[in-house]
Formats: C-alpha cells, sequence, structure tokens
C-alpha cells in the first residue's frame, strides 16, 4: 500500500546533476517517488545524469532549471502546474562555493548569493504557491550556515528571533555585502573568515528556513539540513561521505520524519540541532577541510 501512496508524489531536486544533488534524486527514485524531477542549468550535463541513474535502473524526469534566474523558475513552475496540477516535495540544493577559499570579491560574493539564497526565494515566489497541502521543503544548507559561524552579536540576535523576517535575512546579506565593497569585513564577526561568502549564505539560508516555515501555511513543513562533508567536485572530492549515502537523510526528511516537525535544522545522521544556540560547538574548522584536501591531492 505504501508503494501505492508513494507512486502519487511529485519531487523535484534543484541542481541535481551532479554531486548532492545527484544523490539525493537516486534516493527518492530508490524509494519509488512517484515522478522525481532531475533538473540543472546545463541541458546536456542534466541529461548525461538522467542517463547514468537510468543505467542503474532508476527513472527520473529531466526539466531544465537556473535557481538564478527568474525565467526558468517561472517556466518550469507553470510547466509542473498544468502537467500534474502541483508539486509535493521541494528540495532546494542548487549551490555554489567560493572559487578562492581565503578572500573574497564583490562581484564572487553577489554570485554566490545569487544562488545559493535568492535562487531560494525564487523557488518560494513560483512553487510555494503550487506545493499541495502537507507539502514538504529541503533546504541544503551546511554546518558552516550554524548561527555560530556569525559572531557580531547584533546579527546572532536579529537572525534567531523566532518572529524573524525576510527583510532581517536581506540586510543580513545587504550588510556582508556592503562591507566586501567597502574593505569593511572585521575578523571578529566571523568564527572563520575562509569561503565567508558561501558561510554566509548558507546562514541566510537556514534563517530563511525559519522564516519561510512562519509564512507558509496549508501544513506544509520547511526543514534545513547540513547534508555532511561529501566527496563532489565542490569539495574538490574531499569528504568523509559519497553521494549515495548523502541522499539518505533528506529522502528521510522528504518522506518519513513526522509532518509536524517544521522550521527545523538537521544534521547529515537525521538528529536535529538547535540552529538559534549560539553557544554551539558543531561547526567543523577549515583546517579540516583543507586536510581532507591535502589527502585526496597527495
Amino acid at each position: 500500500m505504501l508503494y501505492g501512496k508513494m507512486t502519487s508524489k511529485i519531487a523535484l531536486v534543484t541542481g541535481s546533476n551532479q554531486g548532492i544533488g545527484f544523490g539525493i534524486v537516486r534516493e527518492l527514485c530508490k524509494r519509488n517517488v512517484g515522478v522525481v524531477y532531475l533538473t540543472s542549468r546545463n541541458i546536456q550535463r542534466g541529461k548525461e545524469a538522467v542517463a547514468k541513474l537510468e543505467k542503474d535502473g532508476f527513472y527520473p524526469k529531466y526539466h531544465q532549471l537556473d535557481v538564478s534566474d527568474e525565467e526558468s523558475v517561472k517556466i518550469f513552475a507553470e510547466y509542473v502546474k498544468n502537467k500534474y496540477g502541483g508539486l509535493d516535495i521541494l528540495i532546494n540544493n542548487a549551490g555554489i562555493l567560493d572559487s578562492d577559499f581565503y578572500k573574497v570579491s564583490y562581484k564572487e560574493a553577489k554570485r554566490i548569493i545569487d544562488t545559493n539564497v535568492h535562487g531560494i526565494i525564487l523557488m518560494q515566489k513560483h512553487f510555494f504557491p503550487i506545493l499541495r497541502n502537507n507539502g514538504r521543503v529541503i533546504n541544503v544548507s551546511s554546518d558552516w550556515g550554524h548561527i555560530t559561524n556569525i559572531k557580531n552579536p547584533y546579527w546572532v540576535q536579529r537572525l534567531t528571533n523566532e518572529d524573524i523576517k525576510l527583510e532581517d535575512v536581506y540586510e543580513f546579506l545587504n550588510w556582508f555585502l556592503d562591507s566586501v565593497k567597502n574593505n569593511a569585513l572585521k575578523v571578529e564577526d566571523f568564527f572563520e573568515n575562509s569561503v565567508l561568502a558561501y558561510r554566509v549564505s548558507k546562514v541566510a539560508v537556514s534563517a530563511l528556513t525559519r522564516v519561510q516555515q512562519n509564512e507558509v501555511g496549508k501544513g506544509i513543513s520547511i526543514n534545513s539540513l547540513n547534508p555532511g562533508f561529501v566527496r563532489t567536485n565542490m569539495t574538490k572530492g574531499g569528504g568523509d561521505m559519497s553521494v549515495i549515502e548523502a541522499g539518505v537523510t533528506p529522502a528521510y526528511l522528504a518522506l518519513d520524519i513526522d509532518q509536524s516537525v517544521k522550521g527545523k535544522y538537521f544534521w547529515f545522521d537525521k538528529t536535529e540541532v538547535d540552529w538559534a544556540d549560539s553557544t554551539l560547538d558543531v561547526v567543523d574548522t577549515f583546517d579540516a577541510f583543507e586536510k581532507a584536501l591535502q589527502e585526496v591531492n597527495k
């Protein structure tokens, strides 16, 4: 019977032609979700990814999607609405990392925030209206998206306010971008000053999750996730989890967890971590990341 229930679900994973997104699509197909969309900016890469999954006996559908391009998001939302009447599972996975880990430029910071944060906001604008009752949204964050990455007391307090609004997230991002632009970043405002635009963008994603949950209605649950340190192109092959392993917890949040769990932040091992507790020691240092890269490149 469970299979029958599952088959009616429509799921979509952004940025899923490789890496964690690819692992999530694979796991949702493995779990017999009715229709699973693999999406990518680049059509050829997306179709190659689908072909790879088909070889393993999994059959996702494909649609082009660039989350930083509103027209692309809008076209796909209309397509899903017309074809299926709605969406049950949205996994916002598309994301990019700083190309220079040690220093941040305004142009690069803006590009990262446009994809990692504004992309999710564009998806919200066009896909939330077609999410079915009791739908589920998972925003892929990072341990670098935990509030402990920010040490500026004003922003810690404002972002962890239970009544947080979208304008709080926007103003936090603008504060960061203005600081980069004016060369006014302060070392003491951050846990570490490496991969800074990525950290700020993922803190914003975790905060945005709470904003979305406060506003959404229709019984929809929205949670964020640190998917773990996964061996992908983004991590240059460093990590302690495979892409296939990384698909398990997002699928668990999409299919298994009780619908009453809302606005929370999860770890890759399915445990819930208090996102707003700024006293926790949960963030991997950049040193650990660098060491893993050195191991790969030996």
